[in-house]
C-alpha cells in the first residue's frame, strides 16, 4: 500500500510539473521554402506562436523583419544569415510600440546591414536579448552635411542627426545587448527615452567601432514623442554599460566613446553605471556626461574600472582644453557622480569637471602626464587617493597636475591602483 501511495504521488508530481511547462515549436526559414521551411523570415513570424523558435538558414534575406510577439529568432550557428535591408527602414524591428506588453524576444546570430535607419530597433519592449550579431553599414538615409535623416519616423524625436544609430533601444527595460559587433553605422548603440522610460538594461561585451558621425554608446534623454502624451522626458536610468570596447567613433562628426547626455529642460539620465570598458581613440572624450540647460537630472552616475586612452577634446559649451579621458559637464548641478578605479592615459586632461555639484574621484590611475584633474566649475572635487603618475603626487616631477580650485588631493597613492583596467593595460595580474 505504501509503494502504491508513493507511485501515485510521484505520478501526480510529474503530471503537475509537465502541465506547468509551456511547449513551443521550432520553425525554419530557407530561400527555397523547402524541407517544411518558410521562404522569408517575416512569413515564419506570421505563422509562429508565442515562444516559438525560428531558425534561419544561411543566405541573404532582403527584408525589414518585424517581430511583434515573444519568440526567438536564431541564425545558423556556422554561417550568419544576412539581413540586407537596402532601401528599407530597418533590418530588424522589435515592435513593442504597436504590440503593447511585448517581451521575451531573442535575436541571435545575424549580420544586419544597409538599412535606411537602424540595423536593429527596439521600442517599448522588455526582457529582450540581442546577442552575437553584426550590425554593419546602416543609417544609409543620413545626410551628414545637413544633419538630417529624411523619412525617419516621428516617434524618434532626436535622431535626425544620426538616423537612430546602428542599434537603438527606445522605451526598453530589463533587456540585454551582448557580444554584438556594431560598426560603420552613423553611431553605435543608442539608449533613449523617445517612446518611454529606458531603464535596467545591460549593454555588455559589445565591440563598437568605426561609427563615423556619433558616439560609440549613447545614453540620451530626449523630448518625448507626441504619441506618449508626456510633456517632459521620461528618463534613462539604472542601465549598466559593462565590458564593451568602444573605439574610433565620431571621427567625422562628434562622438564620445560613451556619452550620457541630457538634451532639453526636464531631461533625466541618472543612476547609470559605466564599468570595465575599453574606450580608446574616439573624437570626443572617452566618457562624457553633459547637462546643457537648467532643470535637468544627471545625478548618481558611476564611472568605474574603465581603460581610457587617446580620445579627443570636448567641444562647444562643454569644451575642454585638449584630449580628455572623462568630462563631467553640467549647467544643472550634477550630484553623486563617482569616478573610481579607472586607468587613463595618453590624454591632455585625464578628468575634467565643470559643474556646481560635488564629484568624487578616487583610486584612479591618471597617467596623462598633463593635467590629471581640471576643475573648471564652482563645485568641490574630492580627489584623494589617486595615482598621479609618480609617488610625488600631483605636480611632482613626471606626475600629472591639478588645475582649478576646490580640489582635495591629499593623501594620494604611492603606487598605481591595480584595478582590472590597469592589469589589462599593463599585462599582469594583481599581486
Amino acid at each position: 500500500m505504501e509503494n502504491l501511495l508513493r507511485k501515485s504521488l510521484f505520478c501526480t508530481l510529474i503530471f503537475a510539473c509537465t502541465a506547468s511547462l509551456s511547449w513551443s515549436r521550432t520553425l525554419c526559414v530557407n530561400h527555397a521554402g523547402s524541407h517544411g521551411c518558410y521562404a522569408t523570415i517575416n512569413d515564419a513570424i506570421a505563422h509562429a506562436s508565442a515562444h516559438d523558435t525560428i531558425e534561419v538558414w544561411p543566405g541573404t534575406y532582403k527584408e525589414n523583419v518585424v517581430i511583434n510577439k515573444s519568440l526567438s529568432l536564431i541564425g545558423d550557428r556556422w554561417h550568419n544569415p544576412v539581413i540586407d535591408a537596402t532601401g528599407l527602414a530597418n533590418g530588424i524591428y522589435v515592435d513593442g510600440l504597436d504590440n503593447s506588453g511585448l517581451r521575451e524576444v531573442v535575436v541571435k546570430g545575424f549580420t544586419i546591414e544597409n538599412a535606411n535607419f537602424e540595423g536593429i530597433l527596439i521600442t517599448n519592449a522588455s526582457f529582450v536579448t540581442i546577442f552575437g550579431n553584426a550590425v554593419l553599414n546602416n543609417d544609409r538615409s543620413l545626410n551628414a552635411a545637413a544633419s538630417t535623416c529624411p523619412g525617419i519616423p516621428a516617434f524618434e524625436t532626436a535622431e535626425d542627426m544620426d538616423c537612430g544609430e546602428g542599434l537603438h533601444l527606445s522605451g526598453v527595460s530589463h533587456s540585454t545587448i551582448s557580444n554584438n559587433h556594431v560598426a560603420r553605422n552613423s553611431g553605435g548603440i543608442l539608449i533613449s527615452d523617445d517612446t518611454g522610460a529606458n531603464h535596467h538594461n545591460l549593454i555588455s561585451g559589445n565591440i563598437v567601432e568605426d561609427n563615423p558621425f556619433d558616439c560609440g554608446i549613447t545614453l540620451a534623454s530626449h523630448p518625448p514623442a507626441m504619441l506618449t502624451g508626456a510633456t517632459a522626458p521620461l528618463g534613462v536610468f539604472h542601465n549598466t554599460i559593462s565590458g564593451n570596447q568602444s573605439s574610433r567613433n565620431g571621427l567625422q562628426g562628434e562622438g564620445a566613446g560613451v556619452g550620457i547626455f541630457d538634451s532639453v529642460p526636464g531631461a533625466k539620465n541618472y543612476g547609470n553605471v559605466v564599468v570595465g570598458n575599453k574606450v580608446t581613440d574616439n573624437h570626443l572624450p572617452g566618457v562624457a556626461l553633459h547637462s546643457h540647460t537648467p532643470g535637468q537630472n544627471l545625478n548618481n552616475n558611476v564611472i568605474v574600472n574603465n581603460w581610457i586612452s587617446g580620445n579627443g577634446a570636448d567641444t562647444d559649451d562643454a569644451a575642454t582644453s585638449g584630449p580628455t579621458g572623462i568630462n563631467v559637464f553640467g549647467v544643472s548641478p550634477i550630484q553623486g557622480t563617482i569616478i573610481s578605479q579607472n586607468t587613463v592615459s595618453h590624454e591632455a586632461v585625464d578628468v575634467a569637471v565643470n559643474t556646481s555639484g560635488y564629484v568624487d574621484v578616487h583610486l584612479n590611475n591618471l597617467f596623462g602626464r598633463g593635467t590629471g584633474l581640471a576643475n573648471l566649475g564652482s563645485g568641490r572635487v574630492d580627489a584623494i587617493e589617486n595615482w598621479w603618475g609618480c609617488p610625488a603626487g600631483p605636480g611632482g616631477h613626471g606626475c600629472s597636475s591639478v588645475s582649478g580650485s576646490k580640489v582635495l588631493v591629499e593623501p594620494w597613492l604611492a603606487r598605481p591602483y591595480e584595478s582590472f583596467a590597469f592589469q589589462e593595460q599593463h599585462g599582469h595580474g594583481r599581486h
